[in-house]
C-alpha cells in the first residue's frame, strides 16, 4: 500500500484530506506526518500556511526524535534547521544530527540570534567545521571574549587554522569593489575581516538597547518563579491563531492542487542563464559571500522562542511584536509588554479595549499611574467586556457624561455595568442642570 506522503506527492487526495493534512490529523505514523507537513508547507501554496503552524506546535518529543534522526528525510531536516522555522529545543539534535549537512550549518551562523549562538558554540560538530567558526567571525550579535576563543581554537588546531584562512581568503574578493578594501594589501585585508565589524556594529547598537537589557534583566530577576513555572509553554493566542493572523491567512478552496516543484525553478533559470556570461568576470568570487538571512515572518519568529524568548522580544522588540505578545496566554510573558520602555500610550489605549487578552492584562493596566493618567485608556477599561466587574465598577466614577450615556446603551458589556452607568449618568446631569 502507498504511503498517504506518496499520495500527497502525486496530488491525489481531494481537499477535504489536505486539509486533514495540513492540521496534522491523518492517521499515520508521527514521522509519516511531519514529512508531510513539511511538504505541504514547502511545496502547497493553498494549505502551506497551515501547515507552517501546525510544524510552529506540533509535539516536541516527535519533533525532536525526527530532528535526531539521521534516517529523518533531508527535506525535513533542511526545514527544521532553517532560521525562519528553527525551534530552540530541536537545535542541539540539528547541530549533532550526521545527516544535517555542513552548509545548512554555515546558513544558520549567518543569520544566527544570541541564544543561537550559544548553542552553536556549545555543539562539537558544529564547531569543528572551519566554515562555520569561520562564518560565526563575522556574526554581528558574537561577543568578543567568544570571538577571541573562537581564534585561539583556530590557531590552536592546525588543520582547522588553514582550513579557516582559506575561507577568510576566498571571501575577500566580493569586497574587491570598495575602493577601501580594494586597495589593501591581501594580508592586511583578512584581519579587518573578523574584530572590526563586529566592534562597530556593537557600539552602535548598544546604547539603544541598553535600557531594553536593564528592563529585561529587571524583569526576569523579579518573575523567575513564574518564568520557572511555566517550563517551556508555547505561544498560544488568546483568542485564538487565526484571529491573531487574520481571517485571510487559512483560505477556503474547493480544490487543493500542489504545484509542480519544478515549475517554479524553471522560470527563472533562463534569467540566471543569460546573467550569468555577463556578470562572471567582474563579480566571480560572489558564490563566496554569505546569503543574505531570510526575512522572518514575525508569527515565525514568536512561535520559535521559549518562554525567555517572548519576554525579552516583549520588552526590546517593536510595536508589530508587541501587539502579538500581548495575546500570549502565558500570564508572564503578556505581562512583559506593558514593562517595555518603548511602549507608547497609543498601544495601551488599543490593549485596554481588546478582547482576546488575559484578565491579568486588563488588571494591570490600573495599577500603572502613568496609564491611568490617560483618560482614552480609562474609558476603553470600562466600555470593555473582558474588563473584571470589579475594576471596571470602580474606574467609571472617571467618566465624563457623553461616555457614560455610551456605556448604558452598550449591550455588550454587563448588565450591572450598564445600570451603573445610566444612574451615574442621570446623577451627572442633574448636578449640571443645578449649577
Amino acid at each position: 500500500m502507498a504511503r498517504m506522503i506518496d499520495q500527497i506527492r502525486a496530488s491525489k487526495l481531494p481537499s477535504n484530506m489536505m486539509q486533514f493534512a495540513a492540521r496534522g490529523a491523518l492517521q499515520v505514523p508521527a514521522a509519516e506526518n511531519i514529512e508531510i507537513l513539511v511538504h505541504l508547507a514547502i511545496h502547497n501554496k493553498v494549505f502551506g500556511g497551515l501547515a507552517k503552524m501546525t510544524l510552529a506546535g506540533w509535539d516536541e518529543k516527535a519533533s525532536l526524535a525526527a530532528a535526531s534522526d539521521p534516517q529523518t528525510p533531508r527535506e525535513v531536516l533542511d526545514y527544521f534547521i532553517a532560521p525562519d522555522n528553527l525551534r530552540p529545543k530541536l537545535l542541539p539534535a540539528l547541530l549533532e544530527n550526521p545527516s544535517v549537512p555542513e552548509s545548512q550549518l554555515v546558513k544558520l551562523a549567518t543569520s544566527a540570534m544570541r541564544d543561537t549562538i550559544d548553542v552553536i558554540l556549545k555543539s562539537k560538530r558544529a564547531t569543528s567545521f572551519a566554515s562555520v567558526i569561520d562564518t560565526l567571525k563575522s556574526n554581528p550579535y558574537i561577543r568578543k571574549e567568544e570571538l577571541a576563543e573562537l581564534h585561539r581554537r583556530a590557531n590552536g588546531d592546525g588543520s582547522v587554522a588553514a582550513a579557516g584562512s582559506a575561507t577568510v581568503v576566498e571571501e575577500n574578493p566580493p569586497e574587491a569593489p570598495d575602493p577601501s578594501v580594494a586597495t589593501a594589501a591581501p594580508n592586511t585585508a583578512i584581519a579587518p575581516q573578523t574584530a572590526p565589524p563586529v566592534t562597530a556594529e556593537a557600539t552602535s547598537t548598544e546604547p539603544a538597547s541598553a535600557e531594553g537589557d536593564e528592563a529585561v534583566s529587571a524583569y526576569m530577576t523579579e518573575h523567575a518563579a513564574d518564568i520557572t513555572a511555566e517550563g517551556e509553554k508555547p505561544f498560544q493566542a488568546i483568542g485564538g491563531i487565526v484571529e491573531s493572523l487574520g481571517q485571510d491567512y487559512f483560505p477556503v478552496v474547493d480544490t487543493a492542487e500542489i504545484p509542480s516543484p519544478n515549475t517554479p525553478a524553471e522560470t527563472p533559470a533562463p534569467a540566471a542563464a543569460h546573467a550569468a556570461p555577463a556578470a562572471t568576470p567582474a563579480a566571480k568570487p560572489a558564490p563566496a559571500k554569505p546569503p543574505d538571512p531570510k526575512r522572518v515572518n514575525t508569527m515565525q519568529k514568536i512561535n520559535a522562542l521559549d518562554v525567555k524568548g517572548r519576554i525579552q522580544l516583549a520588552l526590546k522588540g517593536n510595536k508589530e511584536e508587541r501587539s502579538i505578545l500581548i495575546r500570549d496566554g502565558t500570564k508572564v510573558v503578556a505581562l512583559a509588554v506593558l514593562e517595555a520602555p518603548k511602549l507608547s500610550d497609543g498601544e495601551v489605549e488599543k490593549f485596554a479595549s481588546q478582547k482576546n487578552v488575559l484578565e491579568a492584562v486588563l488588571r494591570q493596566i490600573p495599577l500603572k499611574r502613568r496609564f491611568m493618567k490617560n483618560y482614552i485608556v480609562v474609558r476603553n477599561l470600562c466600555a470593555n467586556p473582558r474588563t473584571p466587574l470589579d475594576l471596571g465598577l470602580g474606574l467609571m466614577k472617571n467618566l465624563l457624561i457623553a461616555d457614560l450615556k455610551n456605556i448604558s446603551a452598550n449591550k455588550e458589556v454587563s448588565e450591572t455595568i450598564r445600570k451603573l452607568a445610566l444612574k451615574m449618568y442621570k446623577q451627572k446631569i442633574e448636578d449640571a442642570n443645578k449649577k
